[in-house]
């Protein structure tokens, strides 16, 4: 298939100067969600980031093929030995997009910038943990201050929502930031209009990569970023010449470009948490266990997996996803497809159906469940295909689609059954967020002693071995307790010419490293 520069993209390089980059020397990046808001700091979408991490340099960077965190602006950190303060001794000679010098003082502003009451941060200040604050000790030296330990913070610090950005521009801009992005990575934020398209261009002075990157510069001299909300639209454009790069193919268009010499496909696992489907364990049928465990025995996740995903997603076994540190491949012997037992179970529980119309009831009442389902991530097909393999054990399912802020509310007020959820992070402390009893997410309702214990403990701990061993016993301990019926686990399903080479994620999954990425004419 001959690929052709589209007449828009053309006339954007021509009109950007810089010498008019050729098709081997410009890269354009299908995004599949329009976020009302890309500054890091304040908004909290994925897809943010995608683009915006070439833009912005972070303290420290994490290896995805080790877990390891290597020196980015930091040239090195010392934590103390109450965990509660971290010293960074930064890098010299870094200076942002519009020429300010990158300094202790810079990392103070950022940092007061995020956990500012006015900002009303979405995500970043979160990440932080509880921090206290940031002194700058001398030009080049900062001290993280902390009110307890807390182990997720350099997994914090190596992510874009907590990326450099220049003080300067951020007081020049004001709450116009967003569009006037000013950060120290590869390529620099030279236009945006939402909605429509982001372009990023190469920083020539760049010369403070982190080791994790393999060149020291961008090979290309611009990424131009579009939207490409309708995910039927994603495929042709890139066959069409669109785009080269695009993600979150639509599982059944996978196989057809891997068909073509052209193109090809990259799944990528994406950490975090599985998708899952909560269990509420305080509404009636849902408090009894043996229904809880019926429940899991009588999904046939690899059917699903199958007949949804193409088989281009793992089938998940418990709450964490199995490319996240600390995941326990003990939950893989816990639940197998078994509708014998799950019948049994049901049983055992009082759930009988005696008058054969299909439904088990338990005295007067029904089997019946709520399932509310969000209308993203083929929710509404999952939910479908679970109400007819539960139907096939007499239990009667209510299935709606509603918005992610009714679901929001409905689960908060456990008006649910059963609700689906997955949330991303390569650290496991995103288990907290679902599990502890005061989780926001406690969307199971679970109260349980143990898990509070682990999930404070494991927070805390400096040492990864006792950390990863914590979380065993957490993803253990919520199998047990059925407080999930998983489904899969998460993959980004990349869609991407062949003429692109040196594409790598971070590892979080989604964030792609442009500084490698080639073109072949």
């Amino acid at each position: 298939m001959k690929r052709i520069l589209p007449a828009l993209a053309l006339a954007a390089a021509v009109a950007a100067g810089c010498g008019s980059p050729t098709q081997a020397d410009r890269v354009v990046y299908g995004l599949t969600l329009a976020p009302s808001g890309i500054d890091p700091h304040v908004n909290a979408s994925s897809e943010l980031g995608i683009p915006l991490t070439s833009v912005y340099d972070t303290l420290v960077y994490q290896d995805p093929q080790t877990g390891e965190f290597v020196p980015g602006l930091a040239d090195r950190w010392e934590i103390s030995t109450d965990g509660q303060v971290y010293t960074f001794t930064l890098r010299r000679g870094v200076t942002f997009h519009d020429g300010t010098a990158f300094d202790a003082e810079a990392v103070v502003f950022n940092l007061d910038r995020v956990t500012s009451p006015e900002l009303a941060s979405q995500k970043a200040r979160f990440m932080l943990g509880p921090y206290e604050g940031a002194v700058a000790i001398d030009e080049y030296t900062v001290e993280v201050r902390l009110s307890e330990p807390f182990a997720p913070l350099l997994n914090s610090l190596s992510q874009v929502y907590l990326g450099m950005a220049s003080p300067a521009a951020v007081e020049r801009w004001g709450d116009q930031y967003q569009l006037h992005q000013v950060g120290s990575g590869p390529f620099t934020f030279d236009e945006y209009t939402p909605g429509d398209r982001l372009l990023l261009r190469r920083n020539p002075d760049y010369a403070w990569g982190p080791s994790v990157y393999e060149h020291g510069k961008a090979q290309v001299s611009e990424i131009e970023f579009r939207f490409f909300t309708d995910p039927a639209t994603r495929s042709p454009a890139l066959e069409t010449g669109e785009a080269d790069i695009m993600g979150e193919i639509p599982p059944q268009d996978g196989a057809r470009l891997e068909a073509d010499p052209d193109f090809r496909t990259e799944p990528v696992a994406i950490p975090g948490s599985a998708l899952v489907f909560f269990a509420n364990t305080t509404r009636p049928t849902l408090d009894d266990a043996k229904v809880r465990q019926a429940l899991i025995y009588g999904t046939d996740r690899a059917s699903i997996i199958s007949a949804i995903f193409r088989d281009t997603s793992p089938v998940a076994f418990g709450p964490l996803a199995a490319a996240t540190f600390g995941y326990d491949p003990a939950v893989e012997e816990a639940y197998p497809y078994d509708p014998a037992r799950a019948g049994a179970l049901l049983e055992a529980a009082g759930w009988r159906d005696d008058d054969h119309d299909g439904t088990r009831e338990r005295g007067a009442e029904r089997l019946v469940l709520d399932v509310f389902l969000m209308g993203w991530g083929h929710m509404p097909e999952v939910g479908q295909l679970l109400a007819a393999q539960w139907s096939d054990l007499g239990i009667e399912v209510n299935t709606r689609v509603v918005s992610y802020p009714e679901a929001l509310a409905l689960a908060k007020d456990g008006e649910h059954h059963l609700i689906p959820f997955t949330l991303f992070g390569s650290d496991p402390d995103i288990l907290r967020t679902f599990f502890h009893s005061q989780a926001g997410f406690n969307w199971s309702k679970v109260d349980d002693d143990q898990l509070d214990r682990w999930l404070v403990m494991a927070a805390r701990s400096s040492d990864r071995a006792e950390r990863a061993e914590l979380y065993g016993q957490v993803q253990r301990r919520v199998m047990e307790l059925a407080l999930v019926i998983p489904i899969r686990d998460y993959v980004n399903l990349n869609g991407i010419s062949t003429r692109v080479s040196g594409l790598r994620y971070d590892a979080q999954g989604w964030f792609p490293w442009l500084i490698d990425v080639t073109l072949t004419p």
